[in-house]
């Protein structure tokens, strides 16, 4: 039987989806050479901060006091957003799949799905996905990525990838097509994004992208598809999934990693158990942005610790140790969470807190550990 390259049920046997070869930081194969992205920034996207505080230093004759300047903020914002841009920018490659708002993982359609799947019963759930990703190094504060999907292919040659679709996105500037854009120096972001679906419906996609801490190759991104409901409030839809790996520098998807990818299908694959994620958590570190005035693009800041009590109300178990949490809140806010559970004990997550029209107004990503039930 040759070789399948998609995440696939058979006989209600998960099959082998890919070779996992080591992949080299240069491109194996590029269609073209690589180009570069223009990002020509609007004077309404770029952020900067202003501060008042001030530092004294003291000699045996005299005192002074140096305010810091508004420039000097702006150093420090520009220096993290670097940070940031070295860590969040690359070619990223991986396996993405859809799950209903039952935590049901979605089958692709049909008309993707190559002949010999069909003939021999094959469901196939995730899409090989690349995700080149780029935030310049300059104080134009602007994200752009191109999320392309491959047909499903039986065999495994690299010249075999054939796109399916490329969706463009920028977060800042004149192509802008986010709400809002909170930045971690870590290379982690949260984001929305707000779009009509074939039927004019209003929708927005709550995007969170964690970048594991022991690994910074590795990254996930957890999208919550979500509805604004004609008289306030939001409904989930669907969450998107995608695991991602760094394949190396920005070359707008020119790149074919094909066999190379490393990740391997995942949507059929046990979804983590929800027992082990709720009950008493305490953030060690975390980080806090917030929304609300005329930046889009906003930079997390340290944020106090603080214990929360997670429950199953809209908690959605997925597979690779990740959850979702969807829930209306009693102020008429939304509750956005995405987690990533670490080990048996600590845990990565990301919440958003909506106001009831869809605006984002503050995002936290924290480090949880688990407290001891008392």
């Amino acid at each position: 039987m040759p070789l399948l390259s998609a995440n696939v049920l058979f006989q209600n046997t998960t099959l082998p989806v890919s070779v996992n070869l080591p992949r080299n930081p240069k491109p194996l194969l590029y269609l073209t050479s690589p180009k570069q992205i223009s990002m020509t920034v609007s004077s309404s996207s770029s952020s900067s901060s202003s501060s008042s505080s001030s530092a004294s230093s003291s000699s045996s004759t005299a005192t002074t006091t140096t305010p810091i300047t508004l420039e000097a903020a702006k150093e420090n914002t520009g220096s993290k957003w670097v940070e940031f841009a070295k860590k969040v920018s690359g070619e990223w490659d991986g396996y993405g799949a859809d799950f209903t708002i039952d935590g049901k993982p979605v089958e692709l359609p049909e008309q993707v799905v190559p002949e010999a799947y069909r003939e021999w019963g094959v469901q196939v759930f995730d899409w090989q996905t690349q995700c080149p990703t780029l935030a310049e190094e300059t104080d134009n504060h602007i994200l752009y990525y191109k999320l392309i999907k491959f047909y499903p292919t039986v065999g495994c040659e690299a010249d075999a990838a054939t796109r399916h679709s490329a969706k463009q996105r920028f977060a800042g500037g004149i192509k802008n097509t986010s709400s809002a854009l909170g930045y971690d120096p870590s290379g982690s972001y949260v984001a929305s994004w707000p779009f009509k679906d074939q039927y004019g419906r209003e929708k927005l996609e709550i995007e969170h992208c964690l970048m594991d801490p022991a690994n910074k190759e590795i990254r996930v991104r957890v999208i919550q598809v979500t509805r604004l409901n004609g008289e306030g409030g939001l409904s989930l839809d669907g969450v998107r999934v995608f695991s991602e790996q760094w394949y190396g520098p920005f070359c707008d998807g020119e790149q074919l990693g094909a066999c190379s990818v490393r990740e391997s299908g995942f949507a059929s694959t046990s979804a983590l158990e929800a027992s082990k994620v709720t009950g008493r958590w305490e953030s060690k570190r975390a980080s806090l942005v917030r929304f609300g005035g005329s930046e889009l693009v906003c930079q997390f800041s340290a944020d106090e610790p603080q214990n929360i009590v997670r429950d199953e109300i809209g908690l959605l178990a997925l597979p690779k140790q990740l959850w979702s949490v969807f829930k209306e809140l009693d102020n008429g806010e939304t509750l956005c969470e995405v987690g990533w559970l670490l080990s048996d004990n600590t845990a990565m997550t990301s919440r958003c807190i909506m106001f009831n029209n869809g605006i984002l107004k503050e995002a936290t990503i924290s480090f949880e550990n688990l407290l001891p039930e008392v």
